[in-house]
């Protein structure tokens, strides 16, 4: 079959546009936000929905660290740089916690009446990272003791409610993982300064609520 020049011109346009995109948002997020970041595994180029790590039973298929680890994180320009340099369709990893926002996750129905329910409530939220399976609400960084005593006042935590937290990770927009694309359900507003994110006490009750009228408890991925 003869190749149309032009069309190979686009495709590769659209391939460098997405490899920019990604180390574009990645010395955003370390260098502007000051959120630590390194590259994840990505996905198994034979399979989409496996990982490229050596777990053929992966649960976070192409959207965890591998090979640097999660401590590796860093906010260096020069480091995240060469790194998407190197792998510049690598995803972006957040390391959660410390100083770096955290997250509550569920799956993305459940998700979607709980920021609708807080929307009717008049509660602020701020940035929302969605796959295509699970949403992730980014909230201000908390202690396992804090988390600890907010879930004893539950009176029933489901399981496919996620916390990210301190020695923990998300996949960030725009990256490409086994789960899908990463991208943002409710998008930072624009400007230098890391966004707002709220308190996890704002935003767990809808959370649970919402889970547990639907009766989703089991674990999803």
């Amino acid at each position: 079959m003869r190749e149309i020049p032009g069309r190979r011109r686009r495709l590769l346009s659209r391939r460098n546009d997405g490899r920019r995109e990604l180390i574009s948002a990645a010395l955003t997020f370390a260098t502007e936000w000051q959120w630590p970041v390194l590259p994840g595994v990505a996905a198994d180029p034979q399979g989409r929905d496996r990982c490229g790590c050596p777990d053929p039973e992966c649960p976070a298929p192409g959207a965890h660290p591998f090979d640097p680890g999660l401590l590796a994180a860093t906010t260096d320009e020069r480091m995240v740089r060469w790194w998407w340099t190197n792998r510049p369709t690598a995803p972006i990893v957040l390391a959660t916690g410390h100083k770096a926002p955290c997250a509550v996750s569920l799956p993305a129905s459940a998700a979607a009446r709980a920021l609708a329910a807080l929307d009717r409530e008049g509660v602020r939220v701020g940035p929302v990272v969605a796959s295509p399976a699970r949403w992730a609400v980014l909230v201000r960084p908390y202690s396992m003791e804090r988390l600890g005593d907010l879930l004893y006042a539950q009176d029933f935590v489901p399981g496919s409610l996620r916390f990210h937290s301190e020695g923990g990770y998300l996949a960030l927009p725009p990256s490409e993982t086994g789960q899908g694309r990463i991208r943002w359900e409710r998008a930072p507003l624009p400007g230098p300064a890391a966004p707002w994110v709220p308190d996890v006490e704002t935003v767990v009750g809808a959370m649970v609520d919402a889970l547990t009228r639907t009766g989703v408890s089991a674990p999803e991925f």
